[in-house]
């Protein structure tokens, strides 16, 4: 890899590392009280919620159809992946 690709490598890294720790820090303050049942219906609600809203309301401008499709279908396996990490004895 050249050095430019190693930079954004390393800044869209850091950038997910980042976004994450945000969101670990904002859930655990949000349903820090409760039991665990009720922390995985949360966690849930805002999976459904937040992939719902990438297929429904994210609209990208100057990109054929194709990569719109794939950066949506990316972005929900993101947050799939993101948010389903969390669990409750962890938090």
């Amino acid at each position: 890899m050249t050095d430019q690709a190693n930079e954004l490598q390393a800044i869209n890294t850091a950038w997910q590392i980042a976004i994450q720790e945000i969101l670990r820090m904002v859930v655990r303050d949000v349903y820090k009280s409760g039991d665990e049942a009720s922390f995985h219906a949360h966690i849930k609600r805002i999976e459904e919620a937040a992939v719902d809203s990438i297929y429904t309301g994210l609209m990208l401008r100057g990109t054929d159809e194709w990569t719109e499709v794939l950066v949506k279908e990316k972005a929900s396996n993101f947050v799939t992946t993101l948010l389903t990490s969390f669990t409750y004895d962890k938090i």
